[in-house]
């Protein structure tokens, strides 16, 4: 039996997420602006040649599913790996730091700046259409954040998460984590995240923190031929 986040991105932008889809019912990608993440009815050539037709050249894809991913033609692959979708073992409580401020339009740029730092994973100027972001900064500066990306019905993805190198090793990563999935448990929502699989050091600070692998995940990011 397939579960919801088998297909997250399919399934967000099917239901929660629909104001955000572009595409016909065969394919569905959120406006690249905001996130690169797209996805298929089903692995049928009419789907494959629907989810062909969404980005324009030069633009990329990413796809993540927790069956293999058909190859797409006329498409250079990016990034293919094995990703974990990790899932909150029990609702997180909602805390509390003085720190931790709403981060809003204002702050896109400086968000953008420590996201292509430090890498968390696919990030726009537009992120936070998706879903509320907090940061914390130093001396004015954006030092630490995290915040929601994909959601289903009754599900929504902690993203984002991610420390300044000059800040890391200080428990800011743990609190902010622990402070997102707080405010995604107090929606009722249950909190799940991905990480790559080969970062055991990531994966093992989850589940120190309350999550449990719930499936591999294949993650495909790719581009279309220019």
């Amino acid at each position: 039996m397939t579960h919801i986040l088998d297909r997250p991105a399919w399934n967000a932008l099917a239901s929660v997420h629909s104001q955000f889809a572009e595409g016909t019912p065969l394919a569905k990608r959120y406006a690249p602006s905001i996130v690169p993440f797209a996805a298929m009815q089903d692995d049928t050539p009419e789907s494959i040649a629907a989810l062909t037709s969404l980005p324009l050249s030069g633009e990329t894809l990413a796809l993540v599913e927790a069956r293999p991913i058909p190859a797409i033609p006329g498409f250079e692959t990016i990034i293919d790996a094995t990703l974990v979708q990790m899932l909150a073992e029990k609702p997180f409580n909602r805390i509390e730091d003085p720190r931790i401020v709403a981060l809003g339009e204002q702050d896109a740029a400086d968000m953008l700046e420590l996201a292509t730092l430090t890498k968390p994973g696919p990030f726009t100027l537009k992120a936070q259409s998706l879903g509320r972001f907090w940061g914390i900064r130093m001396n004015g500066r954006l030092v630490a954040m995290g915040g929601q990306r994909m959601r289903q019905p009754g599900f929504a993805e902690l993203s984002g998460l991610c420390v300044h190198p000059d800040f890391q090793g200080k428990g800011l990563g743990k609190l902010m984590l622990r402070f997102v999935a707080g405010e995604i448990s107090a929606g009722n929502e249950t909190v799940y995240l991905h990480a790559y699989k080969h970062n055991e050091g990531a994966v093992g600070l989850y589940r120190s923190l309350g999550f449990a692998i719930r499936s591999d995940m294949n993650f495909r990011v790719v581009k279309r031929a220019e």
